[in-house]
């Protein structure tokens, strides 16, 4: 009885929580007429695909440009966070634990001063409305978290197998190549997949660093749906919707791996 009570707590907190998704999927159907009737309807019964029209004839160029820069942000992440994880987990370098200190610190730093401290410097640089100045920007709030990912999984690498391939005359970097990086797969899809999850909706650098430019991401294309005489709520409705689905779907197939990936480290042997 004690677990049947359980469940259905579950099964209620969970609904209350899902709802606001499952309301979104219901406005992103109903039609402009019905959009402020009172009640409001639970199910869409006279249903339209105009809102999702408005995704394909206006949002594309959108989501193209957060695929590129969710892509880029997941591949600068990795390059940069899996060797320096590698390094402070096995290498040991003099002053690893300050670095490991400060990478805490800079996840706590709150995104709109990062955003203007780019904004200064890319205004300098002429890099504003670029996708690869969007892509470093969004890398800079992955790393510290990455690196931290990285080094807590590294550290349960055992060091038999790193002293056996120095033996065979592997040099660091070889050692991290061959040995290290692949071993290290639940930690690379957990960094690659949180660091998709921030570029894709970012929305703080994006209004910052990209607005009005000729690349946005789709952030910025709800956004502009958004105004004191047009609030089209089925195309914003849709559009978050068409927005979500690459996250949705992403999570659920790494969920494994982020599982394994997250809670690397936190036990020793």
């Amino acid at each position: 009885m004690k677990t049947g009570w359980k469940t259905a707590l579950g099964v209620l907190l969970t609904g209350i929580m899902l709802f606001p998704v499952y309301w979104m999927v219901n406005v992103s159907f109903t039609r402009d007429e019905d959009m402020r009737k009172s009640p409001p309807d639970l199910f869409p019964l006279h249903g339209t695909l105009d809102g999702y029209r408005a995704v394909l004839d206006d949002q594309l160029p959108y989501l193209g440009t957060s695929l590129v820069v969710g892509l880029g942000t997941v591949l600068l992440t990795v390059a940069l966070a899996a060797p320096a994880g590698y390094a402070l987990a096995k290498l040991r370098p003099r002053g690893g634990g300050v670095l490991s200190f400060v990478l805490l610190a800079a996840q706590m730093i709150p995104g709109i001063i990062m955003a203007m401290g780019f904004y200064a410097i890319y205004l300098q640089l002429d890099l504003l409305q670029s996708v690869p100045g969007l892509i470093v920007a969004d890398s800079t709030l992955a790393v510290p978290f990455a690196v931290l990912i990285f080094t807590a999984f590294m550290s349960g690498i055992p060091g038999e197998l790193l002293q056996a391939a120095r033996t065979d005359g592997a040099g660091p970097l070889r050692t991290f190549w061959s040995v290290v990086l692949p071993m290290s797969r639940n930690a690379v899809v957990t960094v690659s997949l949180f660091a998709f999850l921030w570029s894709w909706s970012d929305f703080v650098l994006a209004s910052t660093l990209v607005n009005g430019g000729a690349h946005e991401p789709i952030t910025l294309g709800i956004y502009h749906y958004i105004g004191n005489n047009n609030q089209e709520w089925n195309a914003i409705m849709a559009t978050a919707v068409v927005a979500s689905l690459p996250a949705a779907v992403i999570l659920v197939l790494a969920q494994r791996y982020v599982a394994a990936g997250v809670t690397s480290g936190a036990v020793k042997d």
